[in-house]
Formats: C-alpha cells, sequence, structure tokens
C-alpha cells in the first residue's frame, strides 16, 4: 500500500497544468503549437491564418474557429516533455468569450500570459489578468514577437508593473529586435543563446551558447554595438529589476519575463525548460472550508466545461473535469455529489483539441473528458463514495446583450429546442423565455455579441436548423432573490423593464438602462434584486 500511494505522489508531483491567456493575436496558440510539437504531441505546427488548404493550429478545433483564424473556446491539450506531464488549457483570447477563460482558469494551477513585444499590455490582458489575481495563480509572461520591431525592453517591463501591479523578474533578455534580434542573454547561465531561423512550423534549428567572457565569439556573432548595449541594459537590470523568489512567484505576486518569438522558436523551449522547474505541482483546492490535498486525499474532481458535437464523428456531449486530488480509476465507481448518485464515468478519455484516447487512470492535475447523459452542470463536484467533497461553485457573468432568437423552418422545433439547450448547457449562452409564455418566445443572453455568430454557427452546422436573431435594446439583467415573496404580476416597474424567466422557472428583470433598476426597486419596497444567478 505505501508503494501504491508514493506511486501516486510521484505521478501527481510531474503534473502541470497551466492556462495560456493573452489579448487576441499576441501569439498565444502559435505559442501553444511550439510546446507541443517540442514534446512530440505533434510532428508540424500548423498556422492559425493563412490559405485554405495551410494547416490549422491544433488547439482550434472547431470549424468556425479554423474558418475565422480565431479561438472560440477552450482547448485541453496534454503531452509529456522532460519527465513532466504536461496539461494545456489553451483559452479564447477576444473578450466576447471571456466567460469561457474565466471557467478554464478556474481549471488552472498557472497561467502563461503571452505579450506582444510591438504593442504591450492591452485590453483584454488587464481584463484576464485581473481574473488571475483573484484567484492568486502564479503568472509566467512570454513576451512574444520579438522577430518584429518591439517597444523598449525596460518600458513593456514598466507597463506590465503599472498595468497589472505585478513585479517583473526577466529571466532573459533581448539582444535586438526585428531584423537585429539576436537571440537572448541568459540571466541565471551568464551566456548569450543564438538561433538561426527555423522552418515553418518545424523545431530543427541551431542553438548557439556563448559565453559572456568570450568576447571574441560575442562580437563576432552579435556585433560591438549590441554587446556594448546588452552589457549596459545588464548593469540597469541588475540594479533595477526585483530578485527572484519563487515563493512570491507561487503567491502571484512576482512574474517571471521570457522574451521570444513563437513564430520562429526564439526562445521558447528555454521557456519550456524553466516553467517546468518554476511551476507548481497540482495545487490544493477548498471544499466547503476545508483543503483537499492533492496527494493525501481519494480522488474528486469538478466540471469546469460542457462541449457538446466536438466531433461529427462522435455527437454527443463531453464534460470537461479538473482532477484534483488522488488517482482516477476508470473502473472504480464515483460518486455525483450534486445528483448524490453512485456510478462509473463513461468513457473516460484524454482530449488533444478534438481527438480522442480512452483512458485507464489519470491523476489530480489531469484533465479529463467524460461522456455526458445531460446529467452534469458546470461546478458539478465528483469524487469517491465515501467522501463528502463539494468544491465551491463557478459564478457565471451576467450577460450583456439580448436577442430574440426564432427558427426559420417551424417542422424543425424538435432539433431547434435540443440545439439551443445543449449549447446553454455548455456556458457560452444563456438563455431565456417571455414570462409566463413557455418556449414559444427564446430569448438568448452573452457576454459578447461574438456568442450570437457562434450560436448561429453551431444550430446550422450541428443541428440542421436555421435561425434568425432580433437584437433586444436591453443591456442588465437582475434575478429577483426574493421570489417566494414577490408576486410578479402586480410588479411595478419602469416602462423599459421586460419580465422573463430561466429554464429553472426563476424570475428575472431586464432592463434598458441602469436607473431603472434602482426606480424599479423603489417602487417594490422589499424586492431584492442581483446581479447573480443561483444555481
Amino acid at each position: 500500500m505505501v508503494i501504491q500511494v508514493s506511486n501516486i505522489a510521484e505521478e501527481i508531483n510531474k503534473r502541470r497544468t497551466f492556462a495560456i491567456i493573452s489579448h487576441p493575436d499576441a501569439g498565444k496558440t502559435t505559442l501553444t503549437e511550439k510546446f507541443l510539437l517540442y514534446g512530440g504531441a505533434i510532428n508540424l505546427a500548423g498556422s492559425v491564418k493563412g490559405k485554405a488548404t495551410a494547416r490549422h493550429a491544433v488547439s482550434d478545433w472547431m470549424e468556425i474557429e479554423k474558418e475565422r483564424g480565431i479561438s472560440v473556446t477552450s482547448s485541453v491539450l496534454q503531452f509529456n516533455y522532460n519527465g513532466c506531464c504536461i496539461n494545456i488549457l489553451d483559452t479564447p483570447g477576444h473578450q466576447d468569450f471571456s466567460e469561457d477563460t474565466y471557467r478554464t482558469l478556474m481549471a488552472a494551477d498557472s497561467a502563461v500570459m503571452v505579450i506582444d513585444a510591438s504593442k504591450g499590455v492591452e485590453a483584454q490582458t488587464r481584463k484576464l489578468f485581473k481574473v488571475c489575481g483573484m484567484r492568486g495563480i502564479p503568472i509566467f509572461t512570454f513576451i512574444n514577437k520579438m522577430d518584429r520591431d518591439a517597444n523598449d525592453t525596460f518600458e513593456l517591463l514598466d507597463e506590465i508593473e503599472k498595468e497589472l501591479g505585478i513585479a517583473t523578474c526577466p529571466v532573459n533578455w533581448p539582444i535586438g529586435s526585428g531584423k537585429r534580434f539576436k537571440g537572448v542573454f541568459d540571466r541565471h547561465e551568464n551566456h548569450v543563446l543564438t538561433y538561426s531561423d527555423t522552418q515553418k512550423g518545424t523545431k530543427e534549428g541551431e542553438t548557439t551558447v556563448i559565453p559572456m567572457d568570450d568576447e571574441a565569439l560575442l562580437l563576432e556573432t552579435i556585433g560591438d554595438e549590441a554587446l556594448a548595449l546588452l552589457r549596459d541594459e545588464i548593469d540597469l537590470l541588475d540594479g533595477a529589476s526585483a530578485e527572484f523568489d519563487i515563493e512570491e512567484v507561487r503567491k502571484g505576486k512576482l512574474t517571471p519575463v521570457f522574451f521570444g518569438s513563437a513564430l520562429t522558436n526564439f526562445g521558447v523551449e528555454v521557456f519550456l525548460q524553466n516553467f517546468i522547474e518554476m511551476a507548481a505541482t497540482p495545487l490544493a483546492r477548498v471544499s466547503q472550508g476545508e483543503c483537499i490535498d492533492p496527494v493525501e486525499n481519494d480522488f474528486s474532481a469538478f466540471v469546469f466545461k460542457i462541449q457538446a458535437n466536438m466531433n461529427k464523428a462522435h455527437r454527443d456531449r463531453i464534460a470537461f473535469m479538473r482532477i484534483c486530488s488522488g488517482k482516477f480509476d476508470a473502473s472504480a465507481e464515483v460518486k455525483h455529489v450534486q445528483g448524490q448518485k453512485v456510478m462509473r464515468l463513461s468513457q473516460p478519455q484524454q482530449i488533444m483539441a478534438d481527438e480522442r484516447k480512452i483512458l485507464d487512470e489519470a491523476y489530480a492535475g489531469d484533465i479529463i473528458g467524460v461522456f455526458d447523459p445531460g446529467i452534469f452542470s458546470i461546478g458539478d463536484t465528483v469524487c469517491a463514495p465515501k467522501n463528502n467533497i463539494c468544491y465551491d461553485g463557478i459564478p457565471t457573468f451576467a450577460p450583456e446583450h439580448f436577442a430574440r432568437v426564432r427558427q426559420i423552418d417551424t417542422m424543425k422545433r424538435k432539433q431547434f429546442i435540443k440545439g439551443v439547450n445543449q449549447i446553454a448547457q455548455e456556458g457560452a449562452i444563456q438563455i431565456f423565455q417571455e414570462f409566463n409564455t413557455g418556449m414559444e418566445e427564446i430569448i438568448v443572453g452573452v457576454v459578447g455579441v461574438l456568442q450570437f455568430d457562434v450560436l448561429k454557427y453551431r444550430l446550422e452546422n450541428e443541428y440542421n436548423v436555421e435561425i434568425k436573431l432580433e437584437p433586444l435594446p436591453y443591456e442588465h439583467i437582475r434575478w429577483i432573490e426574493n421570489k417566494e415573496e414577490v408576486d410578479l404580476n402586480k410588479l411595478s416597474g419602469t416602462s423599459d423593464m421586460k419580465k422573463i424567466q430561466d429554464l429553472k422557472g426563476n424570475p428575472l428583470l431586464l432592463f434598458i438602462n441602469q436607473w431603472s433598476i434602482g426606480m424599479t426597486e423603489e417602487r417594490n419596497k422589499g424586492l431584492v434584486l442581483s446581479e447573480f444567478g443561483r444555481n
């Protein structure tokens, strides 16, 4: 028994589970592809944008992603590298899909923040960073696209510190940018790494290591001007930057910074090697106020994502689970806490974007997909039958855009209802109905307007249902906290207020103007409105 426990501990400590976050077009998906390349998970990196015949990024598996060249849903990718098992959660960069990114960050132990060297900290970077800060998870920064003309390096670091409120510690330092980009200086090893350019998605390319005291070779390789500037910058850096402190990194108060180019592989493997050394093994999670240690406790996991129709060959629903503690055994029974049901998880699998491999076992830190017959919801906990673990639920974002949805062919009502319900259960959209009218009129709420395009596309391509979306003017939604005490028929509202209900029959109010919310509360003494729904 002792051997088994030590084996479980050994396996868990090999795990590194992280999310990649960035503003759109900072190069996040390209960096993910190169990680997979170094891990041997793929042989040729695909490009996110390009001709219709070009390979697409592995993590962009949806047809709409391939057509538009953007990520609209999180992908889960696993590979082995240098004795570690890496679980990457690749997230959408676009703000309209930030709710999916937020849920995914709940399943990560650390985050890699990708920043475009020519643009610095952008709007979505700030938003995603705040989510990471709320969870206090470690952040590693990769400043990308050094093969293009970049902003001043010190200014980039200063911007990260001021905009995001986190101290920076450069692990390496770029030598030039754009056409003058020669490579990076490794501060810890005190040597320069230069690279030859690599060819279209391959990892081959020669790395030359030059010690800083080999003046002749440095002059020959990077030139006297670049060398003089590098020495000056190193002196400034040693005096100005924060000292590396792994404890501060683990608390999310200090970010190690790396420079490179994902497109040409400059600095990618160096980053990966350092990340594995610095990143935390699977972290403890909180269940009802108690810390659940990943090694000491039996199997437990929570659902952070549900996805229907990932692959046209698999018309099914997959519930993605982050294993939080212990070892998952496919043959063992587990308890679905919310459903109070003991069961076996059906078709447990490792997901590589839309590719699947059936699993017999997995460990804390791993992400597994299981077949969902419609019993799981986002935030649900599963655990060993004898235990009573229940992880905190994942809050939902209040939608900010609303539209009435009408099907064009009324004979396809069954497919239409099935489609909107399944997509809503994934958490990408929220669906409501007119108060006291049933499902005849469906209203969809989304965080970002691009989700409407995804809904329309998916209904047409996955459920063979064409729809028409009629935008509604509402911008604010409120749940009625004390619904048992309120007669909605007698509610005195404002002219811009609309009464609706969710699929569980909970009453809600939509408003065009913010001031109308306060006015409605004033007119209805005792009415308690909330920005958040409760499951």
